[in-house]
């Protein structure tokens, strides 16, 4: 069994997609995750499974579904890949304790990669290295034009954005175990 930091889109975000804890964690035990640990209401939960990442996934987001009746983006991670994204990030310390973690599905194609760098707005800054786009802007993540589903459209992936704290905290709680 290994540990694995899943992370679900958009659940208990401003009232929609409600996924009360309890019943998560009743619904992974049922399909034979051992949960770890959940961390806050949106959507972080450390497990242990004996599947890969992608058999995860797709299990996690089958269950999701078929409880709760709403489709979302589940990504799953290692503690150790988790870690090479958080360490990869290219701004600052400064920018980076308040840049977002965009982590995609798989690395996207280069040509798409080539086409959406283009993409500007004052304010904000984005690389996008493998599987994460390293978001910051100087407005607020909130008050920006960045657009994750855009950016999933064009590069052909899915998609969830973390900001670094919860990053750091999930790489943390991930050790402990």
């Amino acid at each position: 069994m290994k540990n694995f930091i899943v992370l679900i889109r958009g659940v208990n975000v401003g009232g929609h997609k409600k996924t009360p804890m309890i019943e998560l964690r009743e619904l992974l035990l049922k399909n034979g995750f051992e949960v770890i640990r959940v961390y806050i209401q949106s959507g972080h939960i450390i497990v242990q499974s004996s599947g890969d990442k992608s058999k995860i996934e797709l299990k996690l987001k089958e269950a999701l579904h078929a409880h709760f009746g709403f489709d979302v983006s589940v990504i799953a991670s290692t503690r150790v890949e988790l870690k090479r994204i958080f360490d990869a990030c290219p701004f600052s310390e400064e920018k980076k304790e308040n840049s977002y973690f965009v982590l995609l599905s798989g690395i996207p194609n280069v040509e798409l990669v080539e086409e959406v760098i283009k993409i500007t707005h004052d304010n904000e800054v984005f690389h996008i290295i493998n599987d994460c786009i390293y978001f910051y802007s100087s407005v607020g993540y909130g008050n920006s034009k960045f657009n994750m589903n855009s950016f999933e459209k064009k590069l052909n992936v899915k998609a969830t954005s973390r900001n670094f704290k919860t990053i750091a905290k999930l790489i943390a709680m991930s050790s402990e175990n």
